[in-house]
This record gives structure tokens, C-alpha cells and sequence, in this order.
């Protein structure tokens, strides 16, 4: 088959099988290229789209944006199940099997430091967010009618104070939980809060944080936010904590997103 050559991923070489009937981006299956003792996961994809020009227009098109990258996903999630991926940015797209050789042999040495030390690992990911529609008590009674603008900007302090207090524990309570969450991490990265339009998801987001954790801790680290969100929603329901993974570690691959 003839294209482009799109690649998802880096590799040591693995012995287990990928599962079967896996398509990759434009639905062709991936394969593997082994150049050097690394492996690139690679497949073919049509020059009409992801050749330079096309491929910057659709990127602009979030249908075949999104598309792709479920593709993208599904080829780094199969190989997540069997060996340790150094993930690449979305769209990486190479002329042939030798442009891709030489960018292996071009980055060799950071491909290996990275893969030997991102071996064994996955990425977890941990979001906080604050309901802003959770407001402390005293500020739920109904609302007494100002008897004078003096009265109603009162009003409006308080509640403008309680909001800053809820906030400020909230923010209290992530870096606690991050310092946490760290401990029993190999590494961590802290990324900028969700912009809530974007994500869809409700309240106010205080912690966006990944986290490196070796494959045999998995099981400790998911019990220790398990526990951490019993607590909050018996104690504090104004918090909500969010798990994700286990990922590839994308937040530690050294890679643009």
C-alpha cells in the first residue's frame, strides 16, 4: 500500500502481539518498523490528507480532528497493554519508511533516555474541581430585602467572601492532595486548569495533575483517591475529584501535544 507514513509511536521492541483486527489512523493497521533496536509503530495514510497543506486545513476541522485522534488513541492504548510507548504529537506524518529511519537515528539517543525511563510506568490523571453553585450555609438563607443600597452592597460582600472562601479551600485541599498524590508518584506535572466551555465539565477546575506511577503501585495509588473521594463527598461536597488511566505517559514523553 502506498501514502504517507504516519507515526504513533517508540518503542523497545516487545514480544507480545497487538490485538487483532487494530486500525489505526485512516483505517489502516498499524505495523512496526524496527530500525537501530527501536521500534516505530507506523501506517499508511492517504498524501491528500495529511500531506503539509491538507493536513494544516483539517486541522481546523474538529469532526476529522477528533476522529483521528480516537485513531491515534486506539493504536497507543493497544500498545500501552503490552510494553512501555513513548507516545509522538498527533500528526506526525513522515514521506516513507527512510524518513522515518533517519528521524529514529536522529533522536536515538533522547528515545532510549526516555523509554528507560518512563519503563515499567503509566500516567494517571487527576482533576479537582470546586461547584460554584455550592455555596456555604450561611450564604443559602433567603435573601434578606436590602433596606438600603448601604444594606445591599453588605449583602453582596458576603457572599462575594464566602465565594473567595470556598475557593481558597479548595485550592487548600488540591495542593494537599497533590503533595499526596506525589509521594507515591515517580514524577508528576501540573497542567493549566480546564477551561470549563471547553471541557464540559461543571465547576471550577483547581487541580489538573498527571502522574508517573510504576505499573506494580497502581493499585496502591488508585486506593489512595478511591479513599480521598469518600471523604470529600461525605465532607466536603462542594469538591469533586476526577481519576483517569492508566494512560501512556504522554505528560512525561518529553512531546509537544
Amino acid at each position: 500500500m502506498t501514502g504517507l507514513r504516519y507515526v504513533y509511536a517508540v518503542c523497545h521492541p516487545f514480544g507480545s502481539a497487538l490485538q487483532a483486527q487494530l486500525t489505526g489512523v485512516a483505517g489502516d493497521p498499524p505495523r512496526l518498523l524496527t530500525h537501530h533496536g527501536l521500534v516505530a509503530v507506523v501506517s499508511h495514510v492517504p498524501e491528500r490528507d495529511f500531506a503539509e497543506e491538507p493536513l494544516r486545513a483539517h486541522l481546523e476541522d474538529l469532526d476529522w480532528l477528533t476522529a483521528v485522534a480516537r485513531a491515534h488513541q486506539g493504536v497507543i492504548d493497544a500498545l500501552t497493554a503490552v510494553t512501555t510507548p513513548l507516545p509522538l504529537r498527533l500528526g506526525t506524518v513522515f514521506r516513507d519508511d527512510s524518513g522515518v529511519r533517519v528521524m529514529l537515528e536522529a533522536r536515538e539517543a533522547d528515545f532510549r533516555r526516555t523509554l528507560d525511563r518512563l519503563a515499567g510506568r503509566v500516567e494517571w490523571g487527576v482533576k479537582v474541581y470546586a461547584e460554584s453553585g455550592a455555596e456555604p450555609a450561611e450564604t443559602q438563607r433567603p435573601a434578606e430585602k436590602a433596606a438600603s443600597g448601604r444594606d445591599y452592597l453588605r449583602q453582596r460582600r458576603m457572599r462575594a467572601k464566602a465565594h473567595e472562601d470556598l475557593w481558597e479551600k479548595a485550592e487548600e485541599f488540591a495542593n494537599r492532595l497533590h503533595a499526596a498524590l506525589s509521594a507515591h508518584a515517580d514524577d508528576s506535572r501540573l497542567h493549566a486548569p480546564q477551561n470549563s466551555t471547553l471541557s464540559g465539565a461543571s465547576g471550577r477546575n483547581v487541580l489538573n495533575a498527571a502522574y508517573l506511577v510504576a505499573r506494580k503501585d497502581c493499585e496502591e495509588f488508585v486506593e489512595l483517591v478511591d479513599r480521598t473521594k469518600d471523604d470529600v463527598s461525605g465532607t466536603a461536597p462542594q469538591l469533586r475529584v476526577e481519576l483517569t488511566g492508566p494512560w501512556a505517559a504522554y505528560s512525561f514523553a518529553g512531546e509537544e501535544p
